[in-house]
């Protein structure tokens, strides 16, 4: 059936570049638009069009290749139109790397009590001030179409968790039936300029390549009918959503060990909102290429710093003295001229400061890590790297 299907227009590419041999684990190469990006890749997120406390020039200093913005805020502030009308996303944040956005499916499905749910698509109230909108996969199309992302994810139900079985393929058939509204939509928006003129748009990427969601929750049979329908369907990437949602993280790691191995090997598999530093570990020897989390930056301003020796709680009081670096096996630049001493003293005083030194060196550890990861499977070492640095995040500092 995929043969069936239109082809987007598309400057999107992906290039296996190593494996390692002891573990599904393996390293690439995304082609997009604006850019290259290696996998595996960690997007740091960028909600509101900003990864918050860092300036683009930061984030570029620390390595960071790709960016996640989101389709649910960025519609209702400043708006898609805006966005649009000043050019696009890329140049309206000032990035002229690659950016995947969301669908807004997982934003709207948090609101929980104020949506409601229908073939059609849902019907919710606004966070910021209680207005009330529609969002379909037609519209999620539009926005991110005006936005002008590199990759663009399929709108799709976050099935909840628990579900029965018959939630859980109820829920996956409608997300099914998106992603085929998403795929036509889409091709409908870069091909049909009538459709523009009627959305009020102009299209700031004609190069937008398309992922699709799979569901299922944690029955490994409906993830694998999700899956089936989704390469059925064909789309540039494949990502594992409805995750990190509730369920053991031993449940998370059955679903993604049944179902990465069986993603279309000359494909992106993406692992939505996820993770620790341990759960991508554990998810790269699975096989899968990309991350997002908001972890770096949320745990960076609530004074929590990853490192090379477990987390370090800035806050704590016996760093109020202590003239070490966060880390010295980091190499970021706040690992080389600030303390742990100022850094809590910027913590406990309130001082913008904290959260922006504490923001940077997360993110460069994310993305250090993303790179280490990345020269050990080129160097066919993957699996004593990564017990290694597990070893080490095992030790603990607080």
């Amino acid at each position: 059936m995929q043969d069936e299907w239109f082809v987007m227009k598309s400057q999107f590419s992906f290039e296996k570049i190593a494996g390692d041999k002891s573990t599904q684990a393996r390293a690439g190469r995304v082609t997009t638009a604006h850019g290259s990006f290696d996998t595996p890749a960690f997007m740091l997120v960028g909600t509101q069009g900003t990864v918050k406390a860092l300036t683009q020039q930061m984030l570029e200093s620390a390595g960071a290749q790709i960016i996640l913005g989101n389709t649910y805020h960025l519609y209702l502030r400043p708006g898609h139109r805006t966005i649009n009308r000043v050019g696009g996303l890329h140049r309206f944040i000032s990035w002229e790397r690659p950016i995947l956005t969301d669908s807004g499916g997982f934003q709207v499905f948090s609101l929980n009590e104020l949506r409601n749910l229908t073939e059609e698509g849902v019907l919710f109230q606004s966070h910021i001030d209680g207005s009330t909108h529609f969002l379909s996969p037609e519209k999620s199309m539009e926005i991110q179409a005006a936005l002008g992302s590199d990759i663009v994810m399929a709108f799709d139900e976050c099935t909840p968790f628990p579900a029965t079985r018959d939630e859980a393929k109820l829920s996956l058939d409608l997300t099914r039936r998106w992603a085929i509204r998403s795929k036509m939509k889409l091709h409908e928006l870069h091909n049909e300029p009538a459709s523009l003129e009627e959305a009020g748009i102009a299209i700031a990427n004609q190069t937008q390549a398309l992922f699709g969601i799979i569901q299922g929750s944690t029955f490994l049979d409906l993830r694998e009918e999700s899956l089936e329908g989704l390469i059925d369907i064909g789309f540039d990437g494949y990502a594992i959503g409805g995750l990190s949602v509730g369920e053991e993280k031993d449940a998370m790691f059955e679903v993604v060990s049944h179902v990465a191995p069986k993603m279309p090997e000359d494909r992106p598999r993406y692992l939505m909102g996820v993770g620790s530093p341990e759960d991508i570990i554990e998810a790269v020897r699975l096989g899968v290429d990309m991350f997002d989390c908001v972890l770096p930056t949320r745990n960076a301003r609530n004074g929590q710093l990853f490192t090379s020796c477990g987390k370090l709680n800035i806050k704590n009081a016996r760093y109020k003295e202590d003239s070490a670096p966060i880390d010295d096996a980091c190499g970021c630049g706040v690992c080389a001229r600030y303390s742990r001493a100022y850094l809590r003293h910027l913590y406990m005083s309130g001082e913008i400061l904290g959260s922006v030194l504490s923001s940077l060196h997360n993110a460069c550890f994310y993305l250090d890590m993303m790179f280490s990861i990345r020269q050990a499977m080129k160097l066919g070492t993957y699996k004593e790297f990564s017990d290694s640095f597990l070893s080490g995040l095992a030790r603990g500092q607080d």
